[in-house]
């Protein structure tokens, strides 16, 4: 491509429209609204995992405006069978639904779902396939919650008052 064409699609590409989710850092609205949402407690020791991670995420600061509630699905369904009917491979299956209350007026402001799976290879020692569960749960907790953190900033961006450099 040569320096003029490059040029000109950078120009274009700042004409787009596009605007950073986390712009203004943390005194931003994205980060403001974030702050203000307490993660109610969640039964099970997946919902301990999964509000210990969405705690470290949305870092909650002084009074919540918001209180988010998760419902979660955890399932293990083994499908690699051999001939002596052994299962050989597992999948772990976490859902999520959530759904974000406005703590003033308890109206859901968002209610949404989100989940991921892993594949977990079936060992002959039990201790083994146990700890291969619990990383896929682990593992699956942080990847949940991250879909549920990205959710909420669209949700923050979309209703957050527009930024003062942008008014015209």
């Amino acid at each position: 491509m040569t320096r003029p064409a490059l040029f000109a699609s950078l120009l274009l590409l700042s004409a787009c429209g596009l605007q950073p989710l986390y712009s203004g850092g943390n005194s931003g609205p994205v980060a403001a609204t974030l702050a203000g949402v307490s993660v109610a407690p969640i039964e099970g020791r997946s919902g301990w995992l999964m509000q210990a991670a969405l705690a470290d995420r949305l870092q909650a600061a002084g009074s919540p405006r918001y209180q988010l509630k998760v419902e979660l699905d955890d399932k293990t369904t083994g499908f690699g069978v051999r001939r002596d009917d052994a299962v050989t491979r597992e999948r772990r299956t976490l859902r999520a639904r959530y759904q974000l209350v406005e703590s003033a007026t308890g109206q859901t402001v968002l209610d949404a779902t989100a989940g991921s799976d892993s594949g977990i290879d079936v060992v002959s020692s039990d201790y083994a396939t146990i700890a291969a569960e619990d990383t896929a749960l682990e593992r699956l907790t942080g990847v949940v919650a991250d879909q549920i953190v990205s959710r909420l900033a669209l949700f923050a961006r979309r209703t957050a008052e527009p930024l003062p450099s942008a008014a015209k």
